[in-house]
């Protein structure tokens, strides 16, 4: 692994635990002589400390540590698209599947980090194209999921789905989730979708509260490139990235959804993603001996 010496560090909206955190690592790493650049969404900390937007961060730093929850990530994640720069989760919101580090155990993790003990898993993102009578009118990214829903109305939308030249189906619900492996355990999985493996290159197909019960999840290769289209909406429904960005859709739009870039996540080597998924959704039983192996 390359020397790490420039890290950059965002954190959630100020608070008194994470101005608090924040000023304790950055002393940290500073006698460790590597220098902090703070992405300037968290420069109202008051830190006396260079701060850049956090569209030049992938340029100017060596790893990038979030101090947040998923979401946090997800936000810097999206800036990162595309970069071989590692990122890093210290959790300090609730679940925490991409912000898998304690709190407690942050400083001997991140010595690890600084020595070359890590691994990075490159996890690949989502374009969305809007078309409206012929016209792409919005392009977006997405680590975990692209959602088409209703939005404020409370009736189903139709909408029908398409892979290529073929017709997959039509359906009336609330909404579809396409999500990526690692947006399998968010809105996919509280919506009845498969958890799926970060090394498997699929993409979750999750019909939210279908009005026909036979229509299932199902998992589809990530190289194909789905068509969504909205055939009815009593109102104008929504195109929802990450649950970050937000776009209105009108009757008769077109999404196409393929296949982007990658991030780079950084993690210990011995992390196991099983583990993860025990701690954090609470899968009963406990770990045995020969299990632990």
């Amino acid at each position: 692994m390359p020397p790490i010496r420039k890290i950059g560090i965002d954190v959630k909206p100020p608070a008194i635990e994470s101005a608090k955190l924040l000023g304790e690592l950055v002393d940290w790493l500073g006698q460790r002589n590597c220098q902090c650049v703070l992405a300037s969404t968290g420069a109202e900390v008051g830190l006396p400390l260079p701060c850049l937007p956090l569209e030049e961060m992938p340029e100017a730093v060596d790893i990038m540590i979030v101090l947040g929850g998923d979401g946090s990530l997800l936000h810097v994640s999206r800036r990162f698209i595309g970069s071989s720069v590692p990122i890093m989760g210290i959790n300090l919101g609730r679940l925490g599947f991409l912000t898998d580090i304690p709190v407690d155990g942050m400083f001997g993790v991140i010595d690890q980090v600084l020595q070359g003990n890590y691994t990075v898993e490159r996890r690949f993102s989502l374009i969305a194209e809007t078309w409206r009578d012929g016209e792409r009118v919005a392009v977006g990214t997405a680590i975990n999921d692209v959602v088409m829903q209703r939005n404020q109305h409370p009736r189903m939308i139709s909408f029908e789905m398409r892979l290529g030249d073929k017709f997959v189906f039509g359906l009336r619900a609330d909404g579809l989730v396409l999500a990526t492996p690692t947006g399998s355990t968010a809105y996919a999985l509280s919506a009845g979708g498969p958890i799926v493996h970060p090394s498997i290159d699929a993409l979750s197909v999750v019909p939210v509260s279908p009005h026909t019960l036979s229509n299932r999840p199902i998992l589809i290769p990530a190289e194909e490139v789905v068509e969504l289209r909205l055939t009815e909406s009593p109102a104008l429904a929504a195109l929802n990235l990450d649950g970050q960005e937000h776009q209105e859709l009108q009757e008769g739009d077109r999404v196409l959804v393929s296949r982007g870039d990658s991030v780079s996540l950084a993690f210990l080597p011995d992390r196991n993603y099983y583990e993860v998924l025990r701690s954090k959704l609470h899968w009963g039983g406990p770990v045995k001996a020969a299990d632990a192996r």
